[in-house]
């Protein structure tokens, strides 16, 4: 058994990527069978840790062990959605033996450290994290219960948990890496560590980047000042000294803020999102520079052999003959679900995605009696699936989704899934035609689902928002929408986004498809092959190497 307390990569490290890097995030999609994450910020750091193996970096994960995931999404008996929290077990992770202290409240909260091996799922070596101990009391225990609490003091421990917790772990282990990287801002309390540490802002800078995904000011999270300060959010740090390093003069901390002050470099994670961060930020002093690197997925785990074999040949039969028989896996998950069986030579679109009010899942349903007229053409017949979790106690999100659900029992050709996870998400995309994307601009900051459905023969209907503008050609590779006026208010730019969707599956995609399949079928190649290789997570990897962990403290406020 590898002595933890001397740690060593388990792997010859490239020279290209010889610089230690550990990687703070939230939540980690890496496999089924390891439910430790929500959604595209897990799916995203998933493919992250994957293509780090794949190239030898010499970068390890720091994740927190959820002892009930996220949820299990279930259903009630009329078939509306409902959350079940099961505790979740696993033979793969390697007790690390380490267990230490950390302050949470002003109190002593022991946390164990579990190992989750590369040759396991093909990953950086990953260490979770877990308060649920005997030697804790039943508060401390919950810290690491369930992903994204609603509990307010709850949510502040689990970022000191994966933080500070991080940070003192990597000590421990005598693995003290060059650069800390924070994925979102939840782990800032390592910054807080590190300051504690080496007791100078200019030194934490020239070791921690920082990568945003949220692309309004609103959306970044805040908290109290004083209950931070209660709840041992600064480590050891007085008040004064906190303002001083992060300059918070009043009540409210925004954790992105202090990041984009504690960091020397961050990113947007699409060339859009780097835009609008630098829009969003630009009034605020003391912020590091902040340039992109787009999200990208990992195309080894995420795409199916026989498709990228069949799309060598110049015929386009093995292509529809593969694709067929994806669209038949599907629609057996389809079928025992919701006992409708879908018909594998009709047209199939996907919505699939986190359920949130600004992704718009009920947008083309909105029009009814225009919709109906497109479900009900018998002559050119459409297929619709929906899926994806809302946050549990996202109310107006359950309730989108419920009536989905009541929608869809009218109409033979319309059905919602449950369980959206990596599995799902895999079939979904692989059995669909279209993939559906309609968030309202700019929100999305990337929407890294259109581009494992592109490496399906799934192609991409949506709105130019996230990663979009870097790819879709509209007709060629994609279909994407005009770009609706922004000033206009919410109700007037979904109803311009729903009926140029409308009328891009009506008038451009069913006549496509049925009318002339040749064409149908050369946006499906020119899709597959453009999402490839820049979409690859791969070169995400290197580029957080090369633009992000490589470089300096820099003074200005901008970079392009």
């Amino acid at each position: 058994m590898q002595d933890f307390s001397k740690f060593k990569m388990p792997y010859p490290i490239a020279k290209k990527y010889d610089k230690s890097v550990a990687y703070f995030s939230m939540e980690f999609g890496i496999d089924q069978a390891l439910k430790i994450y929500s959604g595209g910020l897990g799916y995203l750091a998933g493919s992250h840790m994957r293509s780090a193996y794949d190239l030898k970096q010499n970068l390890v994960g720091i994740g927190i062990l959820w002892k009930y995931g996220y949820y299990d999404q279930i259903r009630k008996p009329n078939n509306e959605m409902d959350a079940l929290f099961q505790e979740k077990q696993y033979n793969f992770l390697h007790d690390t033996g380490i267990t230490f202290d950390i302050q949470v409240h002003n109190a002593n909260v022991k946390v164990k450290a579990w190992y989750l091996a590369p040759e396991t799922f093909g990953t950086a070596p990953m260490f979770l994290l877990s308060t649920d101990l005997k030697e804790n009391d039943y508060l401390s225990r919950t810290i690491c219960h369930r992903l994204y609490s609603n509990n307010v003091e709850t949510k502040i421990a689990q970022s000191i948990l994966l933080g500070k917790g991080g940070a003192r772990l990597l000590e421990l282990m005598n693995f003290e890496p060059e650069i800390y990287h924070l994925n979102e801002a939840h782990a800032l309390p390592a910054a807080f560590h590190l300051y504690e540490k080496l007791g100078n802002l200019e030194a934490v800078k020239a070791r921690t980047v920082f990568t945003t995904h949220t692309p309004v000011e609103a959306g970044n999270e805040k908290h109290s000042v004083h209950l931070l300060d209660k709840m041992s959010f600064f480590g050891n740090l007085s008040m004064e000294k906190m303002r001083e390093i992060t300059q918070v003069d009043g009540g409210v901390f925004n954790h992105s803020l202090v990041a984009l002050r504690m960091a020397k470099i961050a990113n947007g994670v699409s060339k859009m999102h780097g835009e609008v961060s630098r829009l969003m930020w630009k009034d605020y002093e003391g912020i590091c520079p902040i340039t992109h690197s787009t999200n990208s997925q990992n195309h080894k785990y995420w795409h199916d052999p026989a498709l990228d074999k069949a799309i060598k040949s110049k015929k386009n039969d093995a292509l529809i003959e593969r694709k067929i028989e994806l669209k038949k896996e599907l629609f057996d998950i389809v079928a025992d679900q919701t006992g409708k069986i879908f018909d594998p030579e009709v047209l199939t679109v996907v919505w699939a995605r986190r359920f949130a009010a600004y992704k718009r899942a009920d947008l083309i349903t909105r029009d009814l009696e225009r919709f109906e007229r497109i479900i009900n053409n018998s002559k050119k017949p459409i297929q619709i699936i929906w899926s994806g979790k809302p946050y549990p106690m996202d109310y107006g999100a359950v309730e989108m989704f419920n009536q989905l659900i009541h929608l869809s029992k009218k109409y033979p050709n319309l059905a919602v899934v449950t369980g959206y996870e990596l599995s799902l998400s895999k079939a979904l995309k692989q059995g669909s035609d279209v993939w559906l994307n309609n968030p309202r601009v700019p929100r999305e900051a990337s929407g890294t689902s259109g581009m494992t459905s592109a490496m399906n023969a799934s192609v991409n209907l949506s709105t130019a928002d996230g990663w979009i503008p870097e790819f879709g050609k509209d007709g060629k590779n994609a279909f994407v929408v005009p770009l609706v006026d922004m000033t206009l208010s919410h109700e007037e730019q979904d109803a311009i986004d729903g009926n140029n969707l409308l009328e891009a599956i009506e008038n451009q995609i069913v006549p496509m498809y049925y009318d002339t399949p040749a064409k149908w079928w050369a946006v499906v190649r020119a899709n597959m092959k453009d999402v490839l290789p820049f979409f690859d997570s791969d070169r995400m990897a290197d580029d957080y190497y090369t633009k992000l962990y490589a470089a300096k403290v820099a003074k200005e406020k901008k970079l392009a």
